[in-house]
């Protein structure tokens, strides 16, 4: 792995380590997850002009209005959809800096993740494509729409915020699949867990949140 990878000073071993220790001590308890964000470089996701703050638990923005997650909430994210069965198949919604979808990238066994913004859909295609990850399929497009001719999915996660919840993203998953979302107007914003038990959909509270809106559309 380069230096770049690897990191040094502010975005060292011993600051992911750091990052790591912080989430244990905020719940996160599944080692896989705590494993994959300490070995994670987060640092190449963001401008090199505020990497040094790659390892603090905040969002941090990635331009075009955008945040890389707070770590804390991509592992309590992570951690919930990977509870009990694994999915193999993962649809995220929101590629952003492709942070996120590195994460999902080394837990389960194929990522489909779909972006509204081609800039950021570039962007995150090389970064992912430099850490050798190729069990991702990308898709420019609206993520309220899903990705329909992929599904069904084990899983969806979405990492902006819709006012109520898309119906296309309820009716491609599978029996017993997980949804994974905030949702919500700004400033009562909840992050919540669907599950599917054939047609009907069981929601439970996981967390407040604030997360930037789901927007429609494509930006060129």
């Amino acid at each position: 792995m380069s230096v770049e990878l690897n990191g040094i000073g502010m975005t060292s071993q011993r600051t992911r380590d750091r990052l790591v220790d912080r989430l244990k001590s905020e719940g996160i308890r599944n080692e896989q997850v705590l494993d994959v964000i300490r070995n994670t470089p987060r640092h190449i996701f963001m401008d090199e002009a505020i990497s040094s703050r790659a390892y603090e638990d905040t969002a941090l923005p990635i331009g075009h209005g955008q945040t890389i997650s707070q770590p804390y909430i991509v592992a309590r994210m992570t951690e919930a959809l990977l509870e009990g069965a694994r999915p193999r198949k993962v649809l995220e919604i929101g590629t952003g800096s492709g942070y996120q979808t590195a994460v999902l990238a080394q837990l389960v066994d194929e990522v489909y993740s779909i972006e509204r913004i081609s800039a950021l859909l570039e962007q995150a295609r090389l970064r992912l494509g430099g850490l050798n990850l190729h069990n991702i399929r990308y898709l420019l497009g609206d993520g309220h729409l899903g990705w329909k001719d992929m599904g069904p999915f084990e899983a969806i996660i979405v990492t902006a915020a819709p006012v109520e919840i898309p119906h296309e993203l309820l009716e491609q998953l599978s029996d017993g699949g997980k949804l994974i979302l905030p949702a919500g107007p700004s400033g009562a914003q909840q992050l919540m867990l669907v599950t599917r038990e054939g047609e009907e959909f069981h929601r439970q509270l996981l967390d407040r949140v604030s997360f930037v809106p789901l927007k429609e559309g494509i930006q060129q």
